[in-house]
C-alpha cells in the first residue's frame, strides 16, 4: 500500500512509513479517562500523510524510525486525511527510516543557518570581512 493511494474511511490499512517529524503531544480527557495524542510527518516514496500516534505509541515512536502499520484507518479532519491505528490496528517500529530522510533533515537545517550567517538584517549578504569580526 501506498500513501497517495490511501482513501478518506479506508480501514484495514497495512503500510510501512518513515516518520519525518513527531508534534507536540496533547493532554485529553474524555469520558473520565486522561489519554495523550500527538501528531506525526508519515512519509513514503508516494507522498507524506499526518499520523496520529496515542497514549504509549508516542513514547515507541522517533523522527526518522520506519514503523509497520496494520489494520490502520483513515479519517479525514478539515479535509486532511489522517492515519491512525485505531482500536484495533497495530503499530510497530521496524528499523531505522531511510539515511536519505535523516540527511535531508539535516541538510535543511544547514541550509537554514548557512542563509542566516550570509544576511545581515537590512537583508545585505554579508561580506567576509564583516563575518571574520
Amino acid at each position: 500500500m501506498a500513501i497517495k493511494d490511501l482513501q478518506a474511511r479506508q480501514g484495514n490499512v497495512d503500510i510501512v512509513v518513515d516518520i519525518v517529524d513527531v508534534g507536540e503531544i496533547r493532554e485529553f480527557e474524555k469520558f473520565g479517562n486522561k489519554g495523550r495524542v500527538a501528531s506525526a510527518i508519515a512519509k513514503d516514496e508516494s507522498g507524506d500523510i499526518k499520523l496520529s500516534l496515542w497514549n504509549e505509541q508516542i513514547d515507541q515512536v522517533k523522527a526518522g524510525d520506519k514503523v509497520h502499520i496494520t489494520n490502520g484507518y483513515v479519517s479525514e479532519w478539515q479535509g486532511e486525511k489522517q492515519l491512525t491505528t485505531g482500536k484495533m490496528g497495530k503499530l510497530e517500529v521496524v528499523g531505522e527510516g531511510s539515511k536519505e530522510n535523516s540527511e535531508s533533515k539535516e541538510e535543511a537545517s544547514k541550509n537554514t543557518e548557512e542563509k542566516k550567517k550570509e544576511e545581515k538584517l537590512d537583508g545585505e549578504p554579508v561580506t567576509e570581512e564583516e563575518e571574520i569580526e
